[in-house]
């Protein structure tokens, strides 16, 4: 479970500052989020996806997760539209689709394909580490970037160890029925997982104690602001105060 298969590339988000990024990338997307009609979800997609094509994304890996995504977005079409108050636009047999009820839905799908696209390329194609780095500089607490930095981080190794201990079921001979074996069987499965991870924490802990962790960790490399950046950062505030100022 590779979680950073973004981060690696030359483009110029991959070069970015993460602190840029964040700065100008939280209210991007709390404009898109708020907003109200179609006309900000609409550009904010467009902008998003122009995003995407200069970061240089790998489109099949791209592509699976938009998918992923929108199957969920899917399941607000079977309902939103024929609950939404409104005109009647189309008929399901009793069912009743409302044209406000369409263009809720409609503007959900976009707002959120905007947002993972806006997500991915600007802070998918940083490194975790950098991430967590850009949090100390924007003066975030520092037991909310540990906090992200090893859930980021240690999520990739629980499900390594999810993938073992269900890879040695298989072996055994395990097939998943609706029998009380199968109950039992997943529960011990989460089980062992649960207690891999507390002794996995405990080694960690110990590590980091005898490496002499203080609370904090050491950095060698700082951020330095490139021209680059601040042309990033004026064009998204210009993009993000036209959005504000059509809403």
């Amino acid at each position: 479970m590779h979680l950073e298969e973004f981060a690696e590339g030359k483009s110029l988000f991959h070069r970015l500052d993460p602190r840029v990024k964040f700065l100008t990338f939280i209210p991007y997307v709390i404009v898109i989020a708020v907003s109200q009609g179609l006309a900000i979800p609409i550009t904010g997609l467009a902008v998003s996806s122009i995003m995407a094509v200069i970061a240089e994304l790998n489109m099949k890996k791209l592509l699976n997760r938009l998918i992923a995504v929108n199957v969920f977005v899917l399941t607000l079409w079977l309902f939103i539209p024929f609950s939404y108050p409104g005109l009647e636009l189309y008929s399901i047999g009793p069912l009743t689709a409302s044209k406000e009820g369409v263009l809720y839905v409609l503007s959900i799908t976009m707002k959120t394909n905007a947002i993972v696209l806006a997500t991915i390329a600007v802070l998918g194609t940083s490194e975790v580490f950098s991430l967590a780095h850009a949090f100390v500089h924007l003066k975030a607490p520092n037991k909310l970037v540990h906090l992200f930095f090893f859930f980021y981080r240690y999520i990739s190794v629980l499900h390594e160890e999810f993938t073992r201990l269900k890879r040695a079921m298989k072996i055994r001979s395990f097939k998943p029925g609706t029998d009380l074996h199968t109950y039992k069987s997943y529960a011990y499965l989460v089980g062992m997982l649960i207690v891999s991870s507390y002794e996995r924490a405990q080694r960690i802990y110990s590590a980091m104690i005898c490496r002499g962790f203080t609370g904090r960790f050491p950095v060698i490399d700082h951020f330095s602001l490139r021209k680059s950046d601040i042309i990033f950062g004026l064009l998204m505030s210009v993009v993000t105060l036209v959005m504000i100022y059509i809403m």
